[in-house]
């Protein structure tokens, strides 16, 4: 867990997305811990990044390092309602493949 030492004040409807820098993954293996982070517009406080070594070799993060990037969106938070039934497509329940790609064998 490495204090990015940035604070935010997102505004209702955003949500800001914490993604690895590719170099560090790709060259060191240090990629987020869980793939992406997501800071939500009521959290205040200070960013932190959670990474993770993937590699066998040591790794320092130093002061001013750039150990992540962040990407602020725009959220729609839906209406959940509940159903016992949904609506049919053509697809239906079709999993991975049902599409015409196919899984390989």
């Amino acid at each position: 867990m490495i204090g990015s030492g940035l604070a935010i004040a997102l505004e209702p409807g955003y949500a800001a997305f914490i993604y690895a820098r590719s170099g560090l993954g790709v060259k060191h293996g240090i990629i987020p811990a869980n793939c992406v982070g997501v800071i939500d517009s009521d959290y205040r406080g200070e960013v932190i990044v959670g990474l993770k070594n993937s590699s066998n070799e040591s790794f320092m993060v130093r002061d001013g390092d750039r150990i992540a990037q962040m990407v602020v969106n725009k959220c729609v938070l839906p209406e959940l309602i509940v159903s016992d039934d949904l609506e049919e497509t053509p697809r239906g329940g079709g999993g991975f493949g049902s599409t015409g790609g196919g899984l390989p064998e």
